[in-house]
């Protein structure tokens, strides 16, 4: 998959360390973060090329977060990958152009990897 970099953003730090450990055993570089208000920060510094996201989060939650990255324009192009425990919120998520993917938890980690990979093929 190359030299990606990814931000993974879930407030359950097992399954971010398991992600984290699958996605560098493809090649990509992963950066954790388990907050939503720290979210933005990390990106315009790091500028992954890909965002996976929780939609529960402390201090902003994903719904609000992925408008504010819309609204953004050094952010706008950023694909998203969307993860939740609430299957109710897929719906919120489908009229956001940028997400590419959404997962209901629990999730087979194989398919979210299959997922990015085709998420980061599309944005060469």
């Amino acid at each position: 998959m190359g030299n990606h970099k990814i931000l993974l953003v879930d407030d359950d730090l097992e399954l971010s360390r398991l992600l984290q450990e699958a996605l560098e055993g493809v090649g990509c570089s992963v950066k954790l973060c388990d907050n939503g208000a720290e979210v933005l920060n990390m990106l315009h510094a790091d500028k992954p090329d890909l965002l996976v996201m929780d939609v529960m989060l402390p201090g902003l939650d994903g719904y609000s977060l992925a408008h504010r990255i819309v609204d953004d324009p050094d952010l706008n192009d950023l694909p998203l990958i969307v993860m939740s425990a609430l299957t109710t919120s897929k719906c919120m998520f489908e009229t956001i152009p940028q997400v590419s993917a959404f997962f209901s938890k629990p999730f087979e980690a194989a398919e979210l990897i299959e997922a990015i990979k085709t998420t980061l093929a599309k944005k060469k």
